[in-house]
């Protein structure tokens, strides 16, 4: 049986032709910690205790699984998002940074400027970080959340259940555009669609290409604003007077995107930038009159 500290080191060296050491180091605690328990610090203090046997053949399998590349999170089937534990697994994308920026933004300016309940749509479900998020922190909005995948719906539905959330979940696929009729009015839309060109597949890294669904992550070469135009047009006919849309973007097209919302007539659209700089989030109103 390997001892804590053995098995750090140990899961570190064969991690490090994958990430660089501080990732794999980071990863090799994330581990441990998902089989004994304990934090980084209280292993510290137990640094020489051996596993037990049912510790060690978790450790072997799960060591596998990240030296062929797969990540964490799908290893660990957890994430965490604004503070929140997510269950996650291979339906569904994993949850990041720049997510939780655009959850946060909205959640602010919802706080700051409206009391009333409102009714926030949420397109591309995933694990449900953005909606379930959204309700913990806005008790009393009506959220509805949809996704093209009956599978990342359940993944979902299960970490609505564990976070005491109230949704309204559905599937569909908001690309026909005929299944908006199965939708409502909404104060504000918003959305972290699939935007990368197929073409760029490979050159992402290995964990993401390999192991996070394509649903949910490319768009055809010929039209990487396929989503946003959907949803811009969705917009014109189910926000409210003065809704508004967010939507986390590529930064790559962020000011193809912004200049889309605008031609279609959207009023005070506005990127911002994420905490590394990058354009990777919009926001845009629909101002009134744009509806009777």
């Amino acid at each position: 049986m390997l001892t804590y500290n053995q098995a750090f080191y140990q899961l570190k060296e064969l991690l490090q032709p994958l990430y660089d050491p501080n990732e794999a180091a980071a990863i090799s605690h994330l581990l441990l910690e998902h089989i004994t328990g304990l934090t980084k610090m209280e292993r510290l203090d137990k640094r020489d205790i051996l596993f037990t046997e049912e510790q060690q053949q978790l450790f072997d399998g799960k060591a596998k699984e990240l030296i062929r590349g797969k990540p964490i999170q799908y290893v660990t089937n957890s994430a965490w998002f604004l503070g929140k534990e997510f269950y996650v697994n291979e339906q569904v994308l994993i949850p990041r940074p720049e997510t939780e920026e655009l959850t946060a933004w909205i959640t602010q300016e919802i706080t700051n400027h409206k009391s009333q309940i409102i009714n926030i749509l949420d397109i591309g479900t995933g694990s449900g970080c953005i909606p379930i998020s959204l309700k913990l922190a806005l008790p009393h909005s009506n959220i509805a959340s949809c996704d093209i995948s009956v599978e990342a719906l359940k993944v979902a539905q299960v970490n609505a259940s564990r976070l005491n959330a109230a949704i309204n979940f559905l599937q569909l696929d908001f690309l026909d555009f005929e299944e908006h009729n199965n939708l409502g009015i909404y104060d504000v839309i918003v959305s972290n669609p699939p935007y990368i060109p197929a073409e760029e597949k490979e050159r992402l890294h290995s964990n993401v290409r390999d192991y996070e669904p394509a649903l949910a992550l490319f768009v055809p070469d010929n039209d990487a604003l396929v989503f946003y135009k959907a949803i811009a047009f969705f917009g014109k006919d189910h926000l409210g007077k003065n809704g508004s849309i967010y939507c986390e973007l590529d930064a790559a097209h962020a000011e193809e995107c912004s200049a889309l919302f605008e031609a279609v007539g959207y009023k005070n659209v506005e990127i911002k930038k994420d905490m590394h700089g990058n354009w990777r989030m919009l926001k845009a109103e629909l101002g009134i009159g744009n509806q009777e």
